[in-house]
């Protein structure tokens, strides 16, 4: 039986079809397209011998349009695009992979579907099966779903083969229209409206000047501007407080005013004035209460950029520079690319994900076995399967799943390839910290307050202690993951 796969992308197919035929007895050909080559091995899927034919798409394989007289900007009233029809087609910029995926298709009997497992992953593979079908509709389809590029996944995706769903693609296709609709008539209409409004310098513009119009990005830019007029109308005041400090034997406490501050000066300082006049200080409370300081939610996209910013403290010398300006959303893109980098070599999970809670299917316990080996943070992996130490919890749910793939995880044992940046490194190491910290009991430690009163006025200073000095040994390697806020703690007597 011949099988025709189809990845999102043509490092997907070449790492899924290695993956799949163990590297041995592949032959690699061309296809229409020189990007997007055709892998060809034997394979057995649920004890049926198969030829399996493994090429890519490059994303989305169609476009979405509206019919050739509603093109043209004054051909219609901006408002009519919003019931003109649309129609999806090939750009010519695909057509190539559009033959590719019709040659192969003739000539086979199924066709797997290895797209993204998102909503944007099952409309390409509905694009791939329009294309298919329309040359042999007799194609048996089937859905393959992975996130992570590596064998145990990959091997359990192809013998375990589903329907594709057409909702999901259906959702897409419903967004991508209103996208089209909205963003093309509010942009012809605006532009229209306001382009006698702007001054043009004449000798280097025509006057074809297009004020662009986003459903998203447009309301976005709302938020951003609305925040800074807010910034702007503010009025800062200035305001005073008063703070004291106990020296015992060199261990400073710091109390803070409890009244926090005054925008009254003279109240300020005659208060001052009091408390220096009577300067004894009387303890009035004192309050000791368990402190738990727990383990974060499993990583989604979100938490990884913005943990990944505050980690590897990045500065305007770190981050990428783009047309003569730093921009940190550059740097946002550059753990964007590591990441999908480390998910396509295997290394970690698929990095686009919504997702903060872990399935109760998967088997946290055989990542974690994977990393016993690591020298700097196999020790305490040993320690968290050990029961004996009692180290383990299952981790918390975040409240988010997007249906489509787990939280970010590790999926590969690494000490650092060799081909790997200092950014690879950071990352998986992120990763990894991360999740071991969300396996993790909570670490535990004690808050004392104490309330003191100086000539009326009230002042209280707060500290923390460990309570267990083997849980703060083991923690010690994961701070770098999990904010444990008891390394900053003052012990005094």
């Amino acid at each position: 039986m011949n099988v025709l796969n189809v990845a999102e992308k043509p490092s997907v197919a070449k790492s899924v079809a290695t993956i799949l035929s163990r590297n041995q007895g592949v032959r690699m050909r061309e296809g229409r397209s020189r990007y997007n080559k055709i892998f060809e091995f034997n394979y057995t899927i649920r004890g049926q011998p198969c030829h399996m034919l493994f090429t890519s798409v490059t994303g989305h394989l169609m476009e979405l349009e509206f019919d050739e007289r509603y093109r043209k900007w004054h051909a219609c009233n901006p408002a009519d695009l919003f019931h003109a029809p649309v129609h999806k087609f090939v750009p010519e910029d695909k057509k190539d992979i559009k033959r590719t995926l019709e040659e192969e298709a003739r000539r086979c009997q199924w066709l797997v579907l290895w797209l993204d497992c998102d909503r944007e992953g099952e409309n390409i593979a509905f694009e791939v099966v329009d294309v298919c079908t329309a040359v042999n509709p007799r194609l048996t389809i089937k859905r393959a779903r992975f996130s992570a590029l590596i064998d145990r996944e990959i091997h359990q995706a192809v013998q375990n083969l589903e329907e594709p769903k057409k909702c999901l693609a259906d959702a897409v296709d419903a967004r991508q229209e209103i996208d089209l609709r909205i963003g093309a008539s509010f942009t012809r209409f605006q532009t229209m409206l306001m382009k006698d409004a702007f001054i043009i310098d004449t000798a280097t513009d025509d006057r074809n000047l297009i004020l662009s119009y986003g459903p998203c990005q447009f309301p976005t830019l709302g938020f951003v501007v609305e925040r800074y007029w807010e910034i702007q109308a503010h009025e800062p005041e200035e305001f005073w407080s008063i703070n004291c400090a106990h020296d015992s034997d060199g261990c400073i406490a710091k109390f803070n005013w409890m009244r926090g501050h005054l925008f009254d000066y003279t109240c300020a300082v005659i208060i001052y004035e009091m408390c220096v006049e009577e300067p004894t200080a009387t303890v009035t409370n004192v309050r000791q209460q368990e402190k738990l300081k727990y383990p974060p939610h499993p990583l989604n996209t979100i938490e990884l950029e913005k943990r990944a910013s505050r980690y590897f403290r990045i500065s305007s010398e770190h981050t990428m520079k783009v047309s003569g300006h730093y921009h940190l959303f550059a740097w946002f893109l550059l753990i964007s690319d590591v990441a999908e980098e480390l998910y396509q070599a295997g290394f970690i999970s698929y990095p686009r994900t919504e997702t903060d809670s872990f399935s109760s299917r998967t088997d946290l316990h055989i990542i974690v076995q994977e990393q016993q080996g690591h020298p700097e943070w196999g020790v305490y992996a040993q320690r968290l399967l050990d029961p004996g130490a009692g180290l383990w919890r299952n981790p918390r749910g975040g409240g988010h799943d997007d249906k489509a793939h787990p939280p970010i995880h590790p999926t590969k044992f690494s000490t650092g390839e060799s081909g790997w940046s200092q950014d690879h490194r950071k990352l998986y190491e992120l990763v990894v910290r991360h999740f071991l910290a969300c396996v993790s009991k909570p670490a535990v430690g004690a808050e004392t307050t104490v309330e003191i009163d100086i000539a009326g006025e009230l002042f209280s200073a707060c500290g923390r202690v460990i309570l267990e000095e083997e849980r703060l040994k083991c923690y010690a390697l994961l701070t770098f993951a999990t904010d444990v806020l008891f390394s900053e703690i003052s012990i005094c007597e």
